[in-house]
Parts: structure tokens; C-alpha cells; sequence
């Protein structure tokens, strides 16, 4: 249980690029959480999520010997369920969530593709956590933030799509 829940149903076993892969395995569970059981939801279980994998991870790395091992995507998970829960989340109300011609579907390609920008280049913050901090807390926290600001980066850049009049 403990492998098959750190690699995300063993997505993080992908030969290439695993994070990505745990991500787009991730990201439909999310949307349907998103979708059905509303945003609040999706971020409440991506918090409970969290302090599970950081158990997991420091139990993992204690057994091991080795630190932010390539095959746990658990922290992708955590990262995409977060910038959907805040992006798409803030924009519409639950109801309006399963309306497709409302720009939800592109509100979460750009979440998608936010979080991979800011957890594959580590921008900051994002990259000095990821350098320094330890165990579990330095395997997730990179994730956590780069997924706290793939959402906001969707929500404004969503704004500005909107108020430029691109999309009606």
C-alpha cells in the first residue's frame, strides 16, 4: 500500500518524466472531486493527503537512505489537487463547476501547465525549499507552494482573459 500510494497507483514508476505523468494520472481524480464534491473538498483532501505522505516519505526515506526519490509523485498529486482547488475553485460556484462552456476546462489546462512550470523550474521560494529542507516536509513543500501559485497564476491570468474580452 505504502509504494503503490507514494507513486500515485505506480505512475511514478513511468521511465520518463514521472512527475508529469504522476500529474496527468492525478489530475481526472482531482477534477471529479473538483467537479462533484466542490473545491473545498478537493483542498481539504489534498491537506489530509499531505500529512499522510509526509509520514509515509519520512518512513520511506529512513528505510532507504535516500532523499526525493524520483518515483514518489504523492507530491504531484498534493500540487495539482491544490492550484485546481484554488484556481477553478474561486472562479465558479459549485453548481457551475460542471458547465463546460464557462472556461472551466480552460482554467484547468492552465493549471496544469502552471504547476509543471513552477515544479520543474523551481522558481524561488519553490526551489529553495526543494534545495534545503529535509524529509518528508522538503518532499512536499515544493509541491504545496508550486501548486499554491499555479493557482493563483490560472485565477489572474484567467481574469486578465477575461477583462481583454478574448472570451465572452
Amino acid at each position: 500500500m505504502n509504494w503503490f500510494f507514494l507513486t500515485v497507483g505506480y505512475s511514478g514508476l513511468s521511465p520518463k518524466a514521472p512527475g508529469t505523468v504522476g500529474t496527468l494520472v492525478s489530475l481526472p481524480l482531482g477534477v471529479l472531486i473538483l467537479m462533484y464534491l466542490g473545491p473545498q473538498t478537493l483542498f481539504l483532501a489534498a491537506i489530509l493527503i499531505t500529512l499522510i505522505a509526509i509520514k509515509q516519505i519520512n518512513r520511506f526515506e529512513a528505510d532507504t537512505h535516500s532523499h526525493d526519490d524520483k518515483r514518489i509523485v504523492i507530491d504531484e498529486l498534493v500540487g495539482i489537487w491544490l492550484a485546481l482547488s484554488i484556481a477553478p475553485g474561486v472562479m465558479f460556484a459549485t453548481g457551475d463547476l460542471g458547465v463546460w462552456n464557462n472556461g472551466i476546462a480552460l482554467q484547468i489546462v492552465l493549471s496544469f501547465l502552471f504547476f509543471r512550470f513552477y515544479d520543474i523550474k523551481k522558481p524561488s521560494v519553490i526551489g529553495r525549499i526543494d534545495r534545503e529542507a529535509q524529509g518528508g516536509i522538503g518532499v512536499m513543500g515544493d509541491d504545496i507552494i508550486a501548486g499554491f501559485a499555479a493557482g493563483i497564476s490560472s485565477a489572474i491570468l484567467w481574469q486578465v482573459i477575461l477583462k481583454s474580452g478574448l472570451i465572452h
